[in-house]
């Protein structure tokens, strides 16, 4: 295979990230080559590609033979798959399935390290998510005009704990809160839904904490916030939003958080020091 080092693929998922990657991409003087998966990419991303492929979920050979005819060497994994599509929707190639029956866990971390693994056997470096995207990532501070109570922050660190205790064992990213009481934790299902049930379990004043896995890799799977996320904790009358800054992806800032102030939601982007502390 030839490589051309002016072509970056994009292996898209769901949702605006790729295609802010490929308008920060060609901003970088670089052409994007789009693996797009059916019934999760955007064909808003489909017509901004310089050239792409439509595939279904599990087609790992048809993503490398698209990338090596383009002289594709590095490629980036961005945008959402829904994973329940994985037990109703999944239609694998001969190297998808290989591959598939040789991960002992259908988990995240296994799957997508699995596949990356793949690709770079075949020459394709795949680099980190965030690659020109650096803005995006979560602040740290208060970013609403409300802020963490002393009872909210006490909600937060005992979320804190359990969302990287969760993290560890490859659930999911995301534990809803009230009064030091866990009302949802997330698995397969998502954030969003998350948020619902446990706002419906509370009732209202849920903490809604978010962090990185213990292992993240940035490669792929970064927690992100956004608008839809404040407007599904506004809907549960939900109070704080707590985000492991520098670690975690906001998009549509502006918006969401005039989304937040309006209903009286604080959002807070908080680092962890070496010691354990929460940094606000």
């Amino acid at each position: 295979m030839t490589i051309d080092p002016d072509k970056i693929g994009l292996i898209a998922g769901s949702g605006q990230f790729p295609l802010l990657f490929i308008e920060a991409a060609r901003a970088a003087g670089r052409s994007v080559v789009v693996a797009a998966h059916l019934g999760e990419t955007s064909d808003e991303v489909a017509r901004a590609a310089d050239q792409v492929q439509w595939l279904k979920l599990g087609q790992l050979g048809k993503i490398i033979k698209f990338f090596r005819q383009e002289g594709v060497g590095e490629t980036v994994f961005l945008g959402g798959i829904t994973k329940t599509r994985m037990f109703f929707d999944i239609l694998p190639d001969i190297k998808g399935l290989t591959l598939w029956n040789k991960i002992d866990t259908r988990q995240d971390d296994a799957i997508l390290r699995a596949v990356a693994g793949a690709l770079e056997k075949e020459g394709i470096r795949v680099l980190e998510s965030t690659l020109y995207l650096q803005h995006l990532l979560f602040p740290q501070g208060v970013l609403t005009r409300k802020k963490p109570s002393p009872q909210q922050r006490l909600d937060i660190e005992f979320g804190w704990k359990n969302a990287r205790e969760i993290g560890r064992l490859d659930i999911g990213q995301c534990v809803v809160v009230r009064d030091l009481s866990v009302m949802a934790v997330e698995a397969i299902e998502g954030t969003d839904a998350a948020i619902a049930r446990g706002g419906q379990l509370a009732r209202e004043k849920v903490v809604v904490v978010k962090v990185r896995k213990p292992t993240q890799d940035f490669r792929f799977d970064l927690p992100a916030i956004g608008l839809r996320t404040v407007q599904g904790l506004a809907a549960v009358k939900g109070a704080v939003l707590a985000v492991e800054a520098g670690q975690s992806l906001l998009f549509d800032r502006e918006e969401t958080i005039a989304v937040a102030n309006q209903a009286g939601i604080v959002v807070v982007g908080i680092k962890e020091l070496a010691d354990g502390t929460l940094e606000y």
